[in-house]
Formats: C-alpha cells, structure tokens, sequence
C-alpha cells in the first residue's frame, strides 16, 4: 500500500501537468486570435474635411477611396478584395480611406463591427453632411452616389480610376500598379 500512494501522486502530477501544457496552447492561440483582431476607430467627417483629403496637396502618394455602407451588400462582397489590395500596395506607396455613408448612429456600433470582421486597417470615416449631394459631386460630377464607388488619385490628387459598383480586383490592381509599380516606399 506504501508503494501504490506515491505512484498515484506521481501519476496524479504528470496529469496535472500535462494537461496544463496542452490547455495552456488552446487559450494562447484563444488570446491571439483575440488580439488579432485591429482595433477599429470610425471618425466623423464633413464635406471640408474630406474635401481636403482628395485635394491631397501635400501628398506624395497616391490614394484609394472607397465610399461604402454596411447595409450595401455589393460593398460588403468587395471589402475582402480592397482590405487585400490596401495589404499589399500599402508598403508600395499607397494610402487608403473608406468612407462609411452609414446613419451617424452607426459610428461606434455596425461600421466598426464590420470593419473588425473584415481585419481593416486603413483609415475610416463616417460621411456626416446634411446634403450628400454636394459632396458626391465634389467627388465626381459622374458619380450618382450609388454605391460601392471607388476613387484612385494620383499623388498630384488627380483622379485615375473611377469604378461605380462593386469592383473588379483584376483591374484595379492594374491600376494601382501603374501608380506604385513595384517600388517600396516607406510609410511616411
């Protein structure tokens, strides 16, 4: 009896701790897919401000907008196909926006929830003007306001690429890589 109460310790001991290095593994990798996650702030923006963001007069980068909405089901189809291209022709020179014409009382509840989901990481902002209209001509006087719309600007803030609709991958990385080519410009 002496002989079986240490080996049960011994055995009780390995099991402990081999469950402990196969649990703990599970709850890192829970962790990390948590923190994964980008955090996501959506800012509001008026017609000045977005208006001087496509003026881009101090830019030496082009710039891809899209203007989107949750409740858009084309949009949300995209989204994957721009988060990928902002990945990789980010380190290539471009910079990107996406501007949420969502309700304002969407700002800190689905456009954030949404972006997480999708692991977006470039600069977004919620449209808050009392007349869309004004701004979607100041964007482009073509432009309807339909969505998805999406806007490639040169650094000089020329536009190069419209597409009205959901986007065709193919062709605005064709575009893009007009504008950046293959260099890798350092994030400024």
């Amino acid at each position: 009896m002496t002989l079986a109460r240490p080996f049960v310790l011994v055995s009780v001991s390995l099991s402990i701790l081999l469950l402990t290095n196969f649990a703990a593994p599970a709850q890192s990798s829970i962790r990390k897919s948590r923190a994964a996650k980008p955090s996501v702030v959506v800012r509001e923006i008026d017609a000045t401000s977005l208006s001087a963001i496509l003026k881009r007069e101090a830019a030496a980068r082009p710039l891809l907008v899209n203007f989107w909405a949750t409740w858009c089901d084309p949009c949300r189809e995209e989204y994957p196909d721009l988060v990928k291209l902002y990945q990789q022709f980010r380190p290539k020179g471009l910079d990107m926006i996406a501007v949420s014409l969502d309700d304002l009382a969407d700002i800190k509840t689905e456009v954030p929830k949404f972006l997480r989901q999708m692991r977006a990481t470039m600069p977004a902002y919620l449209l808050n003007v009392p007349d869309p209209d004004q701004i979607i001509s100041t964007v482009d006087p073509q432009w309807s306001g339909a969505l998805p719309a999406t806007f490639l600007y040169d650094a000089e803030g020329k536009v190069v690429f419209k597409h009205f609709g959901r986007i065709k991958p193919l062709e605005l990385r064709a575009a893009i890589e007009k504008l950046v080519g293959s260099k890798v410009v350092m994030s400024q």
